[in-house]
C-alpha cells in the first residue's frame, strides 16, 4: 500500500573512509531505507551502528522521501529491538520515541524471517550492486566525502527505469508513496540529551 512501509537495514557490505590525519582506515556501515510501494530507495554511510546513526539514518530517509510512512519495518538489530518478539516486541526507548515523534509504528520482522522484510533485502542488494560496488575502488578521506559520492550513485539508482516496471524509483515514489506520506513535522527529531 502506497505510503504504508518504510524497510530499514544495514547493508552487509561496509564501505571505508581513510583519516588524512593518521591515515588510518575507518569502516562505514551502510544504512538502507526503502518504501514498500515505490521500492524508492535512500542509503548513507555512518560512522557507527549505534542509536545516534541509526536514528539520524531514519530522519534523513524521511526528509529524503518527503514524508514520514505509516509504519518502519527493521529487522530485530540490538540497535532497534532490545527485545525480539512478533506480537510484543520490546524496543529500544530511544527508537520508540522517534517513532512516537513522527507517529509511526515500528513492526520489527520475526527473527529468521527475511520474507518479512523482503523489501529492503532487495533494496540491500540492489545499493551494493548500483551504488557500492562501483565506489568500492576509490579511496575517500572523510565520512562526508564518501556520502557525497553514495547521493550521487544512489540518485542514478533511483532514476533507472526498472525493466519489468516501465517507470524508475523516482516516478512512482512521486505517483504512489509521495502523495500517501504523511507531512514531516515541522523541525527534525532530535532527542533531548543529544541538544
Amino acid at each position: 500500500k502506497a505510503g504504508e512501509r518504510m524497510f530499514v537495514d544495514y547493508a552487509g557490505l561496509q564501505m571505508s573512509y581513510q583519516d588524512p590525519a593518521t591515515g588510518e582506515v575507518r569502516p562505514a556501515p551502510v544504512f538502507v531505507a526503502t518504501l514498500g510501494a515505490s521500492s524508492a530507495t535512500y542509503t548513507e554511510a555512518q560512522a557507527t551502528q549505534t542509536l545516534p546513526d541509526w536514528i539520524g539514518g531514519h530522519v534523513r530517509a524521511f526528509e529524503y522521501f518527503g514524508g514520514v510512512t505509516e509504519i518502519i519495518v527493521p529487522d530485530n538489530a540490538k540497535t532497534g529491538v532490545t527485545s525480539a518478539c512478533f506480537y510484543e516486541p520490546d524496543l529500544n526507548p530511544g527508537y520508540q520515541d522517534l517513532a512516537r515523534y513522527y507517529g509511526a509504528a515500528v513492526l520489527p520482522t520475526r527473527v529468521r524471517k527475511p520474507r518479512d522484510k523482503a523489501k529492503v533485502e532487495t533494496g540491500v542488494q540492489v545499493v551494493e550492486r548500483w551504488v557500492l560496488a562501483p565506489l568500492r575502488n576509490r579511496t575517500f578521506f572523510s565520512l562526508e566525502e564518501l556520502n557525497e559520492a553514495m547521493a550521487a550513485k544512489r540518485e542514478e539508482l533511483n532514476l533507472r527505469v526498472m525493466d519489468h516496471l516501465g517507470k524508475s524509483r523516482r516516478e512512482l515514489l512521486d505517483e504512489l508513496d509521495r502523495p500517501a506520506l504523511r507531512p514531516l513535522p515541522e523541525l527534525p527529531y532530535e532527542p533531548a540529551e543529544w541538544k
